[in-house]
């Protein structure tokens, strides 16, 4: 009968996710979770593009905001856009950022307010929203009564599907990306945020990976790219010369053509070559810095070998038994300089627990030079791959004073082996490889 009941809720609350416009959807779903569980409130909270806060987004009707917002006066964190409003919530180290970080409901009895709007005599519950590692965001329920075992649960699994409501509906509307941006954004990194892969984590059963690019005030041109296939899994870090639009479309040719050739099945150095001859074709225009460096690499799943090739980029770094080293991967040229340029390819021969390390050269500015970075990446060893590049990404954020002048961007690889075997998922996470609590 639990069953039964259980199955009709989550019938429910895909029917309403049908039911309502994109724009109303997750709205129409959590007053659907919050009517079945019994909930006097219930909330929606996404992740902030910053990867260090979660975003509370509420539509409230023109009549409301006036009465209740004195007109255009907003409280810190707040931004509005007609009826939509949107409250950033930084991460503090409380019960919500703990959530993420471990991958796990979080129960607060009455009395524990997590984000400053529990009332008295309610319990609140904090699930993460999540879809193979990648943090959508987290739901928030107040309770009356303290939830048992099955009912935090049952939570957990329709805290999962709600993150699968966000990722069909956020293809309709820029509104969940609106509620994502807490600064403006630049007609570069307009187009460099479109360069990027949907998703900034994936867990499989081999591996886990994770990529972060920290902008510069003035984009220059970074990009990260992957894609899994059946046995194989492609990934690139590519960083284009010079700054704003020019470098953005210089990338956009990069990413396009190495995509294209990939998506032909082209092998590692045909993709190299191809993009390569691309650039050279179609410079954006014709100056001595108008080239991208660049690590293309191709992992065989089924064996753990990782074929890299390196056109003039920094060398990647591998952790192994705690022991952080540079690989020996011997560069070539830049791609988009010389259509004839000839590359070569490394093979790295990987062992379970072993962390790939790509970073470009932002993440080692002249004005970074009190960022230690094997030294950093060692300090992170025990972290997911997802916390991991934003810590590293706050080091260098530190090193310079928070003035990036350069765009500093990092991809983590985890190889875990085992390519045969599944994934222990649970809500959208292996429990396993989450971080630790903060402490």
């Amino acid at each position: 009968m639990a069953h039964a009941e259980s199955s009709g809720r989550f019938r429910r609350v895909l029917d309403a996710a049908e039911a309502a416009s994109p724009v109303d959807a997750v709205e129409a779903v959590t007053r659907e979770l919050g009517v079945a569980l019994g909930a006097t409130e219930v909330s929606f909270l996404i992740a902030d593009l910053s990867g260090r806060a979660l975003v509370r987004l509420a539509h409230v009707p023109l009549q409301q905001v006036g009465a209740n917002s004195g007109g255009q006066t907003l409280a810190p964190g707040q931004r509005r856009d007609a009826e939509e409003f949107a409250t950033v919530l930084p991460f503090d180290g409380g019960p919500a950022e703990q959530a993420v970080r471990t991958q796990t409901v979080q129960v607060l009895a009455p009395g524990e307010p997590p984000l400053g709007k529990a009332t008295a005599a309610q319990w609140t519950v904090l699930a993460p929203m999540t879809e193979r590692g990648e943090v959508i965001g987290l739901l928030e329920l107040r309770v009356p009564h303290e939830p048992d075992v099955d009912t935090v649960a049952e939570i957990a699994g329709l805290a999962h599907l709600l993150a699968f409501v966000v990722i069909a509906n956020r293809r309709h509307t820029d509104l969940y990306e609106w509620g994502q941006r807490t600064r403006r954004s630049s007609l570069s990194a307009e187009i460099q945020q479109r360069l990027l892969p949907g998703p900034r984590t994936c867990e499989a059963g081999a591996f886990t990976l994770s990529a972060w690019l920290e902008p510069a005030a003035d984009i220059a041109g970074d990009t990260f790219d992957y894609s899994l296939a059946r046995d194989l899994l492609h990934l690139s870090m590519t960083d284009a010369m010079g700054h704003g639009v020019a470098a953005a479309l210089t990338a956009t040719l990069c990413v396009g053509g190495l995509r294209g050739a990939r998506r032909q099945g082209a092998s590692l150095l045909e993709q190299a070559s191809a993009t390569n001859a691309a650039l050279a074709a179609n410079t954006v225009q014709s100056t001595p810095d108008n080239f991208v460096t660049g690590l293309v690499g191709r992992l065989d799943l089924r064996v753990g070998t990782l074929e890299l090739v390196n056109a003039g980029h920094v060398a990647p770094y591998l952790m192994r038994d705690g022991r952080v080293m540079t690989v020996d991967l011997p560069p070539d040229l830049p791609f988009g300089l010389f259509p004839e340029t000839t590359y070569h390819s490394t093979v790295l021969a990987l062992e379970p627990g072993d962390r790939v390390v790509m970073v470009t050269d932002g993440m080692l500015e002249r004005n970074a030079a009190g960022l230690r970075l094997p030294v950093a990446i060692q300090e992170t060893g025990a972290l997911h791959p997802r916390e991991a590049v934003r810590r590293l990404a706050d080091s260098v954020l530190s090193a310079t004073g928070r003035d990036l002048r350069d765009d500093a961007t990092t991809m983590l690889l985890d190889w875990r082996g085992g390519h045969d075997r599944q994934r222990k998922a649970l809500s959208g996470a292996d429990p396993a490889r989450a971080s630790d609590p903060l402490t």
